[in-house]
């Protein structure tokens, strides 16, 4: 039997994943539905790299390679068709897409946008879902990035929860290999919410997004938990969106920001800034891949986090805008460390200072957690010296005005909203 090594690649948005259906052109399984897919070898025989072929893939039968985002390389797996004589070895990879217009080749009749537990019930090509299996997001994936904002962390969260739940709808069948479960029930689904609740205290849209689809399950049933997943990850993605163009409408053309927020960069888009001051963000540097992601539509100065107080007042910004990781029901905001200071510069230069997010990331309770991060990033030596190296910080809520997909929002706005929080974590006495 030949051994083919090829590519199968989800391209994802707004907790979607991009199909494409087989055209008759294709030399293998016309009419199925797949990812992204095609061979490791070049069209003259030459082998490539995996990722280069997937690339490559991408271009041209999506022409979405440059909003690609490479998130995940999964390991291979071998499908074996003996009608054809082959052994496929199948490398699958996650994208992150910044842009949903598919521009098709030959290859495709039909693409759709569709939430992954789909693909458990259209005609795939073989074992389409073990290849979503091995990218898709795990607890681990929220408990462990250092990299990404916690809204995106909140919808990588919810799509945990959705896909186990479809899993668990669906039963077990030769198609779905036992390491691709967690649980079968809903006390099995309840705990897998539990523990992904918990995954980061520090950022409570997760917890705060996992109780509001938790606690609108009608029924406890795998296929009732999937539904209220899906349905909110469908709300938090507007929430999100909204809240980035309601932000967007009260920042200036000097427009200074720091660390990484998704959130933050749609309101960049948005609100097309002559000039984006950017913060490095140590100590994992975000904020140097948000002055590259931005340099193509607005002039950008990137500058050290000890420098931007000065550079707030000297490079004469007129709006600083921060994600928040957390809002205290009080209206104090919890983000990166680095954010107090930014924003009580802001102030002093007589610069508006808004922190923009969902009302998902309001605290039911005033606590949070400053997550200290290893002490050898800053510090590795012999001496006898105590390392503070925290994560977040907490801005006064006179330094910060909190901006949602609700509008402005005022103290009694914001204690509201917390005790809806607080009312909706009451599921898990259910659970």
């Amino acid at each position: 039997m030949e051994t083919r090594p090829v590519v199968t690649c989800f391209l994802r948005s707004e907790a979607e994943v991009l199909l494409l259906r087989r055209s008759d052109s294709v030399g293998s399984y016309r009419g199925q539905w797949g990812g992204v897919a095609g061979h490791v070898a070049d069209d003259a025989g030459r082998d490539r790299d995996p990722e280069t072929a997937a690339r490559a893939e991408i271009d041209e039968e999506t022409g979405l390679a440059d909003a690609v985002t490479l998130t995940r390389q999964g390991d291979p797996f071998q499908v074996a068709d003996g009608d054809r004589g082959v052994r496929w070895v199948v490398h699958p990879f996650l994208f992150d897409c910044a842009a949903r217009t598919v521009s098709t080749n030959e290859e495709t009749t039909e693409t759709a946008w569709v939430h992954p537990p789909e693909i458990l019930t259209r005609e795939t090509v073989p074992r389409l879902w073990t290849a979503w299996d091995r990218v898709r997001p795990r607890v681990a994936t929220v408990s462990e990035d250092r990299t990404h904002g916690s809204a995106w962390l909140s919808l990588r969260a919810l799509e945990v929860l959705r896909d186990e739940a479809a899993l668990a709808d669906a039963g077990r069948s030769d198609d779905l290999e036992a390491a691709e479960r967690d649980g079968d029930d809903w006390d099995a689904l309840a705990a897998l919410a539990a523990d992904i609740r918990e995954a980061r205290p520090s950022m409570v849209v997760v917890a705060n997004r996992i109780d509001r689809a938790m606690d609108a399950v009608t029924d406890d049933s795998p296929a009732a938990v999937e539904r209220a997943a899906t349905e909110t990850l469908s709300h938090a993605v507007t929430a999100d969106r909204v809240a980035a163009a309601v932000a967007a409408e009260h920042a200036g053309d000097r427009l200074a920001t720091l660390s990484r927020s998704g959130t933050v960069r749609l309101v960049v888009d948005a609100a097309a800034p002559d000039a984006v001051l950017v913060a490095e963000s140590r100590p994992g540097g975000e904020g140097v891949g948000v002055a590259e992601t931005v340099a193509g539509s607005a002039a950008v100065t990137l500058t050290t986090d000890a420098a931007f107080g000065q550079e707030l007042d000297a490079w004469a910004a007129d709006t600083l805008v921060v994600g928040a990781d957390r809002v205290l029901p009080d209206g104090r905001v919890v983000n990166k460390a680095g954010t107090r200071p930014a924003a009580l510069s802001a102030a002093a230069a007589d610069v508006d200072c808004y922190a923009v997010c969902a009302t998902d990331k309001v605290a039911p309770r005033a606590s949070w957690d400053r997550e200290e991060r290893e002490p050898e990033e800053l510090y590795d030596g012999d001496a006898d010296i105590a390392v503070s190296n925290p994560t977040f910080d907490v801005t006064p809520a006179s330094a910060v005005t909190v901006v949602t997909e609700r509008g402005v929002l005022g103290r009694d706005d914001i204690e509201a909203i917390a005790a809806a929080h607080r009312d909706r974590s009451e599921w898990v006495k259910r659970g």
